[in-house]
């Protein structure tokens, strides 16, 4: 069992119900290897479901360190946190719901990978107990199955919007063909009417392809004053593929000083600053102050930084012990849903009835060998109503 040590200070009240971190931890947090099964529950508890072995082991125990991290600053000691191992696994992840369910918790945090929710979430349906899943893909939540998950399509949307909103109204879509990949293209082609944007037929690329030429002509309209036929390119990639793909549009007819080019918080993770042609392109992210802030704390307690999608497990877990705190505890889906979203570490998020995450995302700007520049800042409230 996991119990959360009365923070320092008690955290101050806010509009948002998660309340700010403080910022220096008395003594790192020691992770359990295995969750009993959960007696008599006088107060609130939560299990939560992550890959603690197998091949992604790693990754669960970055996310099991958040979660605890989240425990020590914003929960009390009346609130408990069981974790059970789903080894990465569809099979795993069924078994550890069926553990966590023997004493059912209050509500469950987790699992990561999308086939491990969709061997989970039935479970937790049946017996009634909300999930916060922390996985990317919309089409496993949904009837009390919720995620924190970043959802490409809203980033690229919210890309787009600032687009258009300077003057640029042709979009194009050059994408892995992935789901990842796919995902951008099917929102995209949904919302560009909305947007008053004209869209060319989106383009894909294999995952092991080596020649771009042919998906990148399929796009460029043949034209005597060099106009490829729009004037923003949605490049929903990372690492070196992306920039290997935005080195060859010069050549190929883009050229980005005339074509905006955009992309998705995956920029963030593929050093953009270093290939010239995606200087001046601009991506939705989260705001980096916060998460920034997390990942220090984290090493403090921990010892080393963890991948960056540790900030969900602590964004869940701090979600779910500030609930708990209500008397009685609420994690009803009014609750969960509330209109007005929380303040996490990855910055302001509201889950909605379909079960995916509404979130503010700030847009930046890639610098040549710098880091890039915030130009358009994540909104601090929410619309009256979800979308």
């Amino acid at each position: 069992m996991v119990e959360a040590p009365v923070p320092a200070e008690p955290p101050a009240p806010a509009a948002a119900p998660l309340p700010p971190v403080t910022t220096e931890l008395a003594q790192p947090l020691s992770p359990v290897a295995a969750a009993p099964v959960a007696s008599a529950k006088p107060y609130a508890t939560a299990a939560i479901l992550l890959p603690l072995t197998g091949q992604s082991a790693a990754t669960g125990q970055d996310l099991f360190n958040a979660a605890q991290l989240a425990l020590f600053e914003v929960a009390d000691q009346k609130f408990t946190l069981l974790p059970y191992d789903t080894k990465g696994t569809q099979e795993g992840a069924a078994d550890a719901m069926r553990q966590a369910l023997i004493n059912p918790p209050d509500i469950v945090i987790g699992p990561l990978f999308a086939a491990e929710v969709r061997a989970a979430a039935p479970l937790a349906r049946d017996a009634h107990v909300p999930m916060i899943a922390l996985s990317s893909d919309y089409t496993v939540v949904g009837d009390g199955v919720y995620t924190l998950g970043f959802l490409p399509g809203p980033q690229a949307m919210r890309v787009v919007n600032f687009a258009v909103q300077r003057g640029h109204h042709r979009l194009a879509v050059l994408a892995p063909d992935n789901e990842y990949g796919q995902r951008v293209a099917e929102q995209v082609t949904a919302s560009a009417a909305k947007f008053g944007v004209d869209l060319v037929q989106p383009q894909f690329y294999g995952a092991l392809t080596t020649d771009l030429a042919g998906p990148i002509k399929r796009l460029v309209k043949v034209d005597p004053t060099g106009d490829p036929g729009f004037d923003m390119l949605m490049l929903p990639d990372t690492g070196a593929r992306l920039r290997q793909v935005a080195a060859a549009l010069p050549a190929l007819g883009i050229d980005p000083a005339k074509v905006k080019l955009l992309g998705t918080m995956l920029w963030d993770d593929a050093n953009p600053g270093s290939e010239p042609a995606l200087t001046g392109g601009w991506y939705a992210a989260p705001p980096a102050v916060n998460h920034l802030a997390f990942l220090d704390r984290y090493a403090k307690t921990f010892g080393a930084k963890p991948i960056s999608i540790a900030s969900l497990a602590y964004d869940a877990t701090a979600l779910v012990a500030v609930l708990g705190k209500a008397s009685p505890r609420d994690y009803s889906a009014a609750a969960l849903t509330n209109s007005s979203g929380f303040a996490g570490v990855d910055g302001l998020f509201r889950l909605l009835g379909d079960g995916t995450a509404e979130r503010g995302y700030s847009i930046y700007e890639v610098t040549p060998g710098a880091p890039p520049r915030e130009l358009d800042t994540a909104p601090a409230t929410f619309p009256a109503s979800g979308s």
